[in-house]
């Protein structure tokens, strides 16, 4: 469940009103990430608790390359389920009937929300059997020039993709026109 799927859901209780449960699914989540930044531990009886834990500097290892580097000491969100929520998950206790406010029914369960009305609706692909495949082939990779000193290799990170801003083509003028002149 996405957060629109999860505000489509809250807003049964909120008497079908989307924009009241998307602003208090906000105030929620924005107050809790605010107090554990202040380094306050956020506890909500049943369901968990929040708080910030300091993770002290160490020594990690580079899965790709194998070598050793430090990490920095950094701190890092904790969240704890509370023994309410780890009892329901494992099915040692069940759940009771949803009541909503003023009587409501709940809203039905949407597939997926039709992005415009004038673009067609995407249809499911069929399923086929598993078919046997060719292993694929992958393109040689690029090797970079032969250095004599070996460097030390960074952590297998990507880069996230940048996009170059999209150039404008000039704008043509038209010949301006001239005003007859008006004569006295």
């Amino acid at each position: 469940m996405n957060k629109n799927q999860f505000i489509d859901t809250l807003a049964a209780r909120f008497e079908g009103n989307r924009k009241a449960a998307a602003h208090a699914l906000d105030a929620v989540i924005d107050t809790i990430t605010r107090e554990v930044v202040k380094g306050e531990k956020v506890a909500i009886t049943g369901f968990g608790s929040w708080e910030k834990k300091i993770r002290e500097a160490r020594w990690v290892r580079n899965p790709a390359t194998g070598d050793k580097m430090k990490a920095k000491k950094k701190a890092v969100p904790k969240f704890t389920a509370g023994a309410e929520l780890k009892k329901f998950v494992s099915g040692e206790k069940k759940l009771g009937k949803l009541t909503l406010v003023g009587g409501a029914k709940p809203a039905p369960a949407k597939k997926a929300a039709p992005a415009k009305a004038s673009a067609p609706a995407k249809k499911a692909p069929a399923k086929k059997a598993p078919a046997k495949k060719a292993p694929a082939k992958k393109a040689p990779a690029k090797k970079a020039p032969a250095k004599k000193a070996p460097a030390k290799k960074a952590p297998a990170k990507k880069a996230p993709a940048k996009k170059a801003p999209a150039k404008k083509a000039p704008a043509k003028k038209a010949p301006a026109k001239k005003a007859p002149a008006k004569k006295a």
